[in-house]
């Protein structure tokens, strides 16, 4: 049994187990906080009964027009709490806020093409892919970036979705919201 629960800024001093996977993205203090002040709604952590954190979410609303939209800035869930269906129960209640109040018509993430394991589990979800990022990670090795997307009941004519959106690439900088 577990809970999930909006992220708290002391939780910030407990979550480092769950950033330890080489493909989550960390950022400082700063970054977490202005999240967790601007959309604290978006911002979510699983805990065990003992408050042991298991798993966090972390979102934000942005975008205009049709491309108003929640964005799933980061998930990531301890490697002892893999394949309990946490990711999906945490993805659920973003995109039910991206939903109401939000009123968004999509919600999008980024995740590296090598990474298989979450491409299958976006999908499973019912994200597909929109389009290839080319270079959209830096580091030690450069490397592309599916943006896939969900579409939600106020996207009606399904815009925020292509068919072969892995062969639609696109330049870092013509990433706009």
């Amino acid at each position: 049994m577990s809970s999930l629960r909006q992220f708290k800024a002391t939780d910030l001093f407990n979550f480092n187990a769950i950033n330890l996977d080489s493909l989550t993205e960390t950022y400082n203090i700063s970054f977490y906080l202005s999240y967790l002040a601007r959309w604290p709604d978006l911002f979510s952590v699983q805990c065990t009964p003992s408050s042991t954190l298991m798993a966090y979410v972390m979102g934000k609303a942005e975008g205009t027009g049709t491309d108003w939209h929640g964005h799933v800035t980061a998930i990531t869930v301890a490697p002892e709490y893999r394949r309990l269906g946490l990711a999906q129960g945490m993805m659920a209640l973003l995109e039910l806020v991206s939903e109401y109040p939000y009123d968004g018509y999509f919600v999008d993430l980024f995740v590296r093409k090598s990474n298989k394991v979450a491409i299958e589990m976006y999908t499973q979800f019912g994200y597909s892919i929109y389009r290839a990022v080319k270079g959209y990670y830096s580091g030690d090795t450069t490397e592309d970036a599916y943006d896939m997307r969900k579409p939600l009941k106020r996207d009606v004519d399904r815009k925020s979705v292509r068919e072969n959106g892995e062969t639609y690439l696109v330049e870092p900088h013509e990433v706009l919201f």
